[in-house]
């Protein structure tokens, strides 16, 4: 699929880039080239092939989430080290 250059100079500034006259056909070249082997890939029959989402048979183990209750002398102890508070939570700025 040969991109035309108005079409390179769209997606360029849709990225917000500023190409010169020799960016564009290099760039333009190596997008058609990719275009052109999505399109061969698009040719290959998938129609009994199982859709897959990784091939390496790892799987993630986690735990459940499970909250702990503290000793109140433990709570209090890493509390005192915050610089600052608010009731039992330690109170930070905002992050915007």
């Amino acid at each position: 699929m040969k991109l035309k250059r108005e079409e390179i100079q769209h997606i360029a500034d849709l990225a917000r880039l500023d190409l010169t006259d020799e960016e564009l056909e290099k760039y333009g070249s190596q997008l058609s080239d990719i275009l052109n082997h999505i399109d061969q890939l698009k040719e290959v029959d998938t129609a009994n092939i199982q859709p897959t989402a990784q091939v390496t048979g790892l799987e993630n183990i986690m735990r459940a989430d499970e909250a702990e209750n503290w000793p109140l002398d433990e709570t209090e102890a890493a509390l005192g080290q915050a610089p600052e508070r608010e009731g039992k939570y330690v109170k930070v700025r905002r992050v915007l």
